[in-house]
């Protein structure tokens, strides 16, 4: 039963970096680029982060939204969950960080399966927002993870613009 127990646990470790080991598209380098940018992200020495993310283009009707995560660790299920709007402006994609919102991931101890995300620091804008970034979390859970270079995240990228909610008001 050891033997058994073992090699799954080398199994999903294998996995877990072969999954983080993907190019990252570019659309959530130049998203993390933007939570570097506006301070977002948590001081760290590490030299990569990791990601999950996943396009929304149905809960904001004619709106596209990123929903961004940054794990804690490769393998860790906590992490801050984050709404981008994405939309054009000239030659530009604009990365408008909306909301965030600090969770942890559950397990039902019955499935020994994700049962879903409970909120360290609950977003604004009440519980629409919040059932949106769970499900989100959700979505991103079953999808790959991808890890990104620290210096990567620095390299400003002149195609896209990043605005955030806390950008003073002109």
């Amino acid at each position: 039963m050891k033997k058994i127990g073992l090699a799954m646990l080398l199994l999903a470790s294998v996995a877990a970096s072969a999954r983080s080991q993907e190019q990252p598209p570019q659309l959530l380098v130049h998203a993390a680029h933007c939570l570097a940018v506006k301070g977002f992200l948590p001081s760290s020495r590490a030299k990569t982060l990791s990601f999950g993310y996943f396009l929304d283009e149905k809960s904001y009707p004619g709106e596209k939204v990123l929903y961004a995560i940054n794990f804690a660790a490769p393998a860790k299920s906590k992490g801050i969950v984050f709404a981008i709007f994405l939309s054009q402006h000239n030659d530009h994609q604009v990365f408008n960080i909306q909301n965030n919102a600090s969770f942890v991931l559950t397990v039902d101890p019955k499935k020994e399966d994700y049962d879903g995300a409970s909120f360290v620091s609950p977003p604004l804008g009440g519980v629409w927002t919040q059932e949106r970034l769970a499900s989100a979390i959700e979505q991103i859970e079953k999808q790959p993870r991808f890890t990104i270079r620290v210096k990567d995240l620095l390299a400003a990228d002149p195609s896209s613009r990043c605005e955030s909610y806390t950008d003073p008001r002109n």
